[in-house]
Formats: C-alpha cells, sequence, structure tokens
C-alpha cells in the first residue's frame, strides 16, 4: 500500500502527479495533480491505491472524499488527441501533467512525477517509477484521472456508440476493434497510432466523415 513517506521526507508542499490514457486507442490524455496541505486523512490513507487496482465505485468514493475534505488541492490537465498526433504520446502527456500542476491552487515545492520521467514543471521534481503505489499523493491523482477520463469517454460513447467506450474507456478490446473494421474511425481515435492505422489498412470500411472541429470540453466536476 502507498504511504506518505517521500512526502513527509521532504517537509513542504508536495504534490504528486499521475497521467491516464497513454494506452487507449481513443479520447485524451487525462493527468491529475494532488496535494495533501495537512497530511492525508485516514480514511484516504487506509484506501488509496493503484487506481487500476481499485474497483469503480471504491475509485468514485474516493474521488468524492478528495474532492470535498478541507485542505486538498488538486489540479486537473489534459491533452487532446491532436496534441497526441501533434507531439507524440510522451510528450503529450507531459503537456497535461504541466497543466494539472499549473492548475493547482498553490505551487508545489516538489513534484513526485509517477514514471521514470517528467517534464519541467517550474520547481524540482523526482520520478517515481510505480509510484502510484508507492506515494499517497500520486495515488490520489491517479484517482482522480482515472474518474475524470472514464466520465468523459462515457460522454463520448453517447455520441459515438458502438465502439464500447463506456465500458473500454478507448482502450483497444475486441469489441472497439471490431467496430473499427466495421464503421471506420471517429474524429476522438488517435490515427497516428500504429495499431489503429493497422486495423483501418486492414479494414475495407469506409472512415466516418471527420470531424476535425470538434471539441472536448472536460468536466471535472
Amino acid at each position: 500500500m502507498p504511504d506518505y513517506a517521500l512526502e513527509n521526507a521532504h517537509g513542504g508542499r508536495v504534490a504528486g502527479v499521475d497521467e491516464v490514457g497513454r494506452g487507449p486507442l481513443a479520447g485524451p490524455v487525462v493527468a491529475a495533480a494532488v496535494m495533501f496541505l495537512s497530511g492525508v486523512p485516514g480514511v484516504l490513507a487506509d484506501r488509496l491505491d493503484d487506481s487500476k487496482k481499485l474497483k469503480p465505485a471504491v475509485r468514485q468514493q474516493l474521488y468524492d472524499v478528495l474532492h470535498t475534505t478541507p485542505g486538498i488541492l488538486i489540479g486537473v490537465g489534459a491533452a487532446s488527441v491532436s496534441e497526441i498526433e501533434r507531439y507524440n504520446i510522451l510528450r503529450a502527456s507531459w503537456v497535461a501533467m504541466q497543466r494539472a500542476v499549473g492548475r493547482l491552487p498553490q505551487s508545489p515545492e516538489l513534484v513526485l512525477v509517477d514514471g521514470n520521467a517528467a517534464p519541467d514543471f517550474g520547481c524540482p521534481a523526482r520520478c517515481v517509477v510505480g509510484g502510484d503505489a508507492i506515494s499517497l499523493s500520486i495515488s490520489a491523482a491517479s484517482v482522480v484521472a482515472k474518474v475524470i477520463r472514464d466520465r468523459l469517454m462515457t460522454r463520448l460513447a453517447q455520441r459515438w456508440p458502438g465502439y464500447g467506450w463506456e465500458r473500454n474507456a478507448g482502450y483497444g478490446t475486441p469489441i472497439h476493434r471490431a467496430a473499427l473494421m466495421a464503421d471506420g474511425i471517429s474524429p476522438h481515435h488517435r490515427a497516428a497510432f500504429g495499431t489503429v492505422r493497422r486495423i483501418m489498412q486492414a479494414s475495407v470500411s469506409p472512415s466516418l466523415p471527420p470531424e476535425r472541429g470538434a471539441a472536448i470540453m472536460l468536466n471535472n466536476s
């Protein structure tokens, strides 16, 4: 289980940052930054973990507690599909992380980043491989980012049914791949991804008409 040892060792304002959505075939990448101003309440310290290990209902409960407990600062950022295609997925993830940290109500003195590389946050950063299972700040950020991105993909699924985004969040499940073969790509697919290109090259179905002007509204309420 994650703990607060890395944050306590620093002693100042420490933000944990994590992203969700590097692997899917569709949708944006979403990042969150979480900073505990007065330590982690017991109700969170006992339950927070890597968001992938938590059931959806538990993630939602933790998300609600994080947003309603005083002394917890949260920032959220995203990088769109067009930015993913422009920068590549790694750099787009960094853009989302920078935006998340920039939207914290207070600037951190140190940023703990899940992974082995980090962008420039304008303050010191420390990379923590497997950080969402080590640092409570990072695990909290992973929960926030996961809940928000899943909500967004569920909303997009209402406009683009058939791909199963409300269940697979844009990952390349058999249902999603079959829909790509049958119906082509949507404006929210990452057309530059090799997996998407290969599926489309193997398909004889025409692509859906592009709607490149479509905008994604990120609602983290």
